[in-house]
């Protein structure tokens, strides 16, 4: 049970009611950053909060799975406008048409337990963009923290009765105004600081693109000095609804389909060939294998050492 909301909020509610079965927290699953991500948080009954920024200012967002279908409450100036992407969010737009989960015995298992997996579309380009930048070349534990103290820092409270340590992340003017030193405490250096900066300062021209086809969106991202394929990749899987979005260049992934597929890990061009089957969905694959997959695969080589903060 939410508690109710003061007479003065904006609030708005909704009941979503998928026409197939979702899996709420496995489909936003990828959008949290990590357990203590700020700008997410999971009540004991198992309902979702989520604080997000919109171009009609912060919102918060509730989530709660009932009989009669998906509840979804907002507060907050943006609340009419998250409520209303609430579908897409949770796959809507997804369509599996045309994926063959028998064509591997680990994906066909994977696909059998987790029928309720979708892939999500936030529609939010930066909210995906700024933690996937983080995320180039450092150990994920590392970019997971900076993303939590740059929130806590530079974001705002969450509207409506949400959990007191919920974040609206920072806006793309937010962003550009972190201090050096502020990057530097969270141990991100300067080319990554840079690329979320560049990003920012385009980030209107790069939403556009999330209501464009998926070529033209991934073509305005990769026009950002520091932004390359692996980056578009994780944010197209996030913001765009892209389940085809394969993370070329993480090192980690290409071992870990190969192991799950063939018992053997293998580089991005393995990965690839291996994926080809699942040709238009070959991020769903992706996903299943994260799921089923990680815990128990053994470690490829030596682990990158934990950062500190810069100074």
């Amino acid at each position: 049970m939410i508690p109710a909301p003061a007479d003065d909020e904006t609030w708005r509610a909704s009941v979503y009611r998928p026409r197939e079965p979702v899996d709420v927290r496995l489909t936003l699953g990828p959008l949290r950053r990590g357990g203590g991500d700020p700008a997410w948080a999971t009540s004991p009954d198992g309902s979702v909060w989520q604080a997000t920024s919109t171009p009609d200012g912060p919102a918060t967002l509730h989530l709660a799975v009932r009989r009669d279908g998906i509840h979804a409450t907002a507060w907050g100036p943006g609340a009419e406008r998250v409520l209303a992407g609430v579908p897409d969010l949770l796959g809507a737009r997804d369509d599996p048409t045309g994926f063959d989960p028998s064509l591997h015995p680990v994906v066909r298992e994977a696909h059998r337990t987790r029928l309720g997996l979708r892939v999500p579309r936030s529609g939010n380009v930066l909210e995906a963009l700024v933690p996937a930048v983080l995320e180039q070349k450092v150990v994920g534990l590392d970019a997971k923290a900076a993303w939590r103290r740059l929130v806590l820092q530079h974001g705002t409270v969450a509207p409506g009765p949400a959990p007191p340590t919920l974040r609206v992340p920072p806006t793309a003017e937010a962003w550009r105004a972190v201090p050096v030193w502020d990057w530097r405490r969270a141990g991100v250096e300067e080319a990554r600081a840079g690329t979320v900066q560049r990003a920012a300062a385009v980030a209107r021209r790069l939403q556009e693109g999330a209501d464009l086809p998926l070529e033209e969106a991934r073509r305005r991202l990769l026009t950002v000095r520091g932004i390359g394929p692996w980056t578009v990749a994780e944010v197209a899987s996030r913001a765009l609804g892209d389940a085809d979005a394969v993370s070329v260049g993480d090192y980690h992934l290409a071992h870990l389909v190969g192991w799950a597929l063939t018992g053997r890990r293998t580089d991005d061009a393995g990965m690839l060939r291996l994926l080809e089957p699942w040709a238009g969905h070959r991020q769903r694959v992706i996903r299943l294998i994260e799921l089923t997959q990680t815990a128990n695969a053994p470690r490829f080589g030596p682990r990158m050492p934990r950062a500190r903060p810069l100074h």
